[in-house]
């Protein structure tokens, strides 16, 4: 597949100098870009599975009246990282 070019972006030069200055050693200012707009699709990405999961469960809680409290949504995230936290730990 051949590559592509993103569109020109005019920027303020103070923008263009903070830029500059973040850059780690060797990196150049494409690759900067290319990476953040990588991050801002998957960012993207995200919030659109998100947003469609919570329309989902706003769905079924319609449609069912059923929910779950905090309290009880909270201890099951709590116990699902601690068996993966030990998980982990005894690799």
């Amino acid at each position: 597949m051949k590559s592509a070019v993103l569109p020109s972006v005019r920027i303020e030069p103070a923008l263009r100098a903070d830029l500059e200055a973040v850059l780690v050693e060797g990196e150049t200012l494409s690759a900067f870009v290319e990476s953040s707009v990588r991050r801002a699709v998957e960012l993207r990405h995200a919030q659109r599975n998100f947003d469609a999961r919570c329309g989902a469960a706003l769905k079924d809680f319609l449609a069912t009246g059923l929910s779950h409290g905090s309290d009880t949504v909270l201890a099951e995230l709590r116990q699902r990282t601690e068996a993966r936290r030990t998980q982990l730990q005894s690799r």
